[in-house]
């Protein structure tokens, strides 16, 4: 335990918590690893992919161990709250995946545990940590755009991995759930600049025969402090069939001394194979033709894990050893991110604009 000195929590054995647990489990300060899930049975067989030290059906019991030093909280989005605010009361440092909760009111329940136990707390938008973004973030550090006047950000996926993310919590809807990571990269951008008010539009059809209240198509423009206007647009609700095998998005600034352009849809790696191939969001679904790299959180390649979330999970592992910063989301701009993103949503119900911050 010397030379591997960090004793890990990962609280959720889903799709994310398991690349999480497995990330940390080969991570080389990694010294203890527990795992919880509210089914016992997944706890154990992620344990056993991951090495786990110990598993619990009880996220209180692994979050309590004393050999755990930090935790990941990788619940669905609406249960973020309470393993974050008891990982907070022991006084040990959270990753989470985004968006920091759903609702304004348990975001708020978490920004006052981390006020209160002055709380390491980092919100898990992995977009930050894809290469091209991370280029991006280096290029506005310098100020080579001059002021940001405009962009855009849009995203687009199937309905596909839309439903199955609906089914796990009909309230992740596209807006709050995707759309959430490019509010974040664009306030991310603009550092200091945040959004003011929200103007947004949504049209139903897909989800709502199928009995959910999310759009399938919402656009939104939003006016930052000092006048920049962004267009962001998600759809999720393209065909199952479509080649993407998670997020294809575009990302614009445009500036008073220059442009970026960040064309993230994939299209520069494409495969067709009559043999299908599998989709890692929703397993039982695969395509004959798809845009390779498009996988959200990253990819599997040479029995080790590459992209976004493996480097963010390493990042924040190299950090509670090094004491080193990293880019990772920090809650006062989680909360940013969420009452944009709710604002969006409000703003296409009523068809009003929405100022921000909501009161």
């Amino acid at each position: 335990m010397s030379t591997r000195p960090l004793g890990i929590a990962v609280v959720g054995a889903g799709r994310i918590g398991t690349l999480r647990a497995r990330l940390a489990g080969k991570h080389p300060s990694v010294g203890f690893l527990a795992v919880s899930d509210i089914d016992p049975a997944r706890a154990r067989a992620l344990g056993e992919t991951a090495g786990a030290h110990f598993t619990s059906g009880s996220n209180d019991e692994v979050i309590s161990r004393p050999e755990v030093g930090a935790v990941v909280v990788s619940t669905p989005e609406g249960e973020h709250a309470a393993p974050i605010v008891r990982a907070l009361e022991l006084g040990k440092p959270v990753l989470v995946e985004k968006p920091i909760a759903l609702e304004r009111a348990d975001a708020q329940r978490v920004m006052d545990a981390v006020r209160a136990n002055s709380g390491d707390l980092r919100i898990g938008y992995s977009r930050r940590f894809k290469e091209c973004f991370l280029r991006a973030k280096e290029q506005m550090r310098h100020e080579r755009l001059g002021t940001v006047v405009g962009g855009l950000a849009r995203v687009y996926n199937s309905r596909a991995q839309a439903f199955s993310i609906l089914k796990r919590d009909p309230h992740a809807t596209p807006v709050l759930d995707v759309l959430t990571y490019y509010v974040d990269l664009m306030c991310w951008f603009l550092e200091g600049n945040r959004p003011v008010e929200v103007v947004a539009r949504g049209q139903s059809g897909i989800f709502k025969a199928a009995g959910y209240s999310a759009h399938d198509v919402t656009w939104a423009i939003v006016t930052f402090a000092d006048g920049a206007v962004v267009n962001f647009g998600v759809s999720y609700a393209l065909p199952a069939q479509y080649p993407t095998l998670g997020q294809s998005d575009r990302v614009e600034l445009l500036g008073t001394e220059g442009t970026m352009i960040i064309d993230d849809d994939h299209m520069d790696h494409l495969i067709y194979s009559e043999k299908g191939i599998p989709h890692a969001y929703v397993p039982d679904h695969g395509v004959p033709f798809a845009f390779l790299g498009s996988n959200t959180a990253g990819d599997w390649a040479l029995g080790d894990f590459w992209g976004p979330l493996g480097n963010e999970t390493r990042s924040w592992l190299d950090s509670l050893v090094t004491g080193a910063k990293t880019a990772h989301c920090t809650p006062e701009a989680a909360l940013i991110n969420l009452e944009t993103t709710i604002a969006m949503e409000q703003s296409a119900r009523t068809g009003r604009a929405v100022r921000l911050p909501l009161s």
